[in-house]
């Protein structure tokens, strides 16, 4: 290194930092067992957006890990909840509490049985839709009033099959190749949020 590049490295360390105004929630749940699995769609966003930012979440804290990212000049966390799908909830409001942001500056991400696999669909607010990873942050937030990212699974074509055994197995080979598409869109559908707003995502990216 340089001694020109050390001084660059310096005055960035120095620089203050911009405060966190975003938080992106992506949900799933812990464990080998889930790994890829449909309920896990947000953690594969997550891993995507890690990916384009160059972070590594392993800072455990707020019931989770996460880590700072900057999107177009805008700091904020990019987290997964611990506490497995029905209670995320409790991380979700553990991190807006501890930065005193509102609730508007979370977005989530999360499967939706709804959505047909490899279609997105972004909203500004609304109910939880039968997602309870939804439901549990709403309810712990007192609001539906902050925007969502949903990445589509499908629902089963058997009757009689399970939604719980249907949630946590993983995708088909068709269904994959579509999912893996769609967890890209949905990755640019939150750089969008944080870069314009949710109102523009849903104008690019709902029905794709």
């Amino acid at each position: 290194m340089s001694v020109f590049d050390l001084f660059k490295k310096l005055e960035a360390e120095r620089k203050p930092k911009e405060p966190v105004s975003f938080v992106i929630c992506c949900l799933g749940n812990p464990g080998k067992e889930y790994e890829r699995t449909r309920h896990n769609m947000g953690w594969r966003v997550c891993d995507e957006l890690a990916r384009r930012f160059g972070v590594t979440l392993s800072t455990a804290k707020f019931e989770g890990v996460y880590a700072f990212t900057e999107i177009s000049g805008k700091r904020g966390v990019l987290i997964k909840p611990n506490t497995y799908m029905n209670h995320s909830g409790r991380c979700a409001r553990a991190v807006l509490d501890f930065y005193k942001l509102p609730v508007g500056s979370l977005i989530a991400v999360c499967d939706d049985m709804e959505l047909k696999p490899g279609k997105i669909r972004v909203r500004t607010k609304g109910s939880d839709g039968g997602q309870r990873g939804l439901r549990s942050i709403i309810e712990h937030l007192g609001s539906s009033d902050f925007p969502r990212v949903r990445v589509g699974i499908g629902r089963p074509s058997e009757p009689g099959f399970e939604t719980v055994d249907w949630v946590i197995g993983k995708p088909s080979a068709e269904d994959e190749e579509l999912i893996a598409a769609a967890v890209i869109r949905a990755a640019d559908a939150v750089e969008e949020i944080v870069k314009s707003s949710a109102e523009s995502a849903m104008n690019l990216f709902n029905g794709r």
